[in-house]
């Protein structure tokens, strides 16, 4: 039984997050330079099983995909290659950053710590796992 892992993807950081074998819990796993994200990737499948990754999907208001999409088609196109047997679902992530700071204002992270920005990443991450998983189990 392996793991769903979630991918917050942008330019500069990629925040991380995985479920527990059982695919009940999300939990944030790291947040990392997105140059480093395939090698991070091949050496956590040689460690853990994952059985699909999820990866956000942005959108504008309109519902359209965003700019950022054309960088985030390049990296799932190479993870195909790279990982062939790994299913890759999207999984809209508008207002996840949002949610993420709310979330840190909420469990008491002090202002200073709310402004890194792999922190917001690695929560954000973490909610988009969250909502797909709350999706497959309804």
């Amino acid at each position: 039984m392996g793991r769903i892992l979630a991918i917050d993807y942008g330019l500069k950081r990629v925040g991380i997050a995985v479920t527990d074998p059982l695919k009940i819990i999300a939990n944030s796993l790291a947040t990392i330079e997105t140059s480093m994200l395939m090698s991070f990737l091949s050496d956590y499948f040689s460690k853990e099983q994952v059985e699909c990754i999820v990866v956000g999907l942005p959108k504008q208001m309109n519902n359209q995909p965003s700019e950022s999409m054309k960088y985030i088609e390049v990296f799932v196109n190479k993870f195909r290659v790279s990982f062939p047997n790994i299913p890759v679902e999207y999984m809209d992530e508008r207002f996840t950053s949002k949610i993420a700071v709310q979330a840190m204002v909420q469990g008491g992270v002090k202002k200073m710590d709310r402004r890194n920005k792999a922190l917001i990443d690695s929560v954000s991450a973490t909610i988009i796992l969250q909502s797909y998983l709350e999706l497959i189990q309804s």
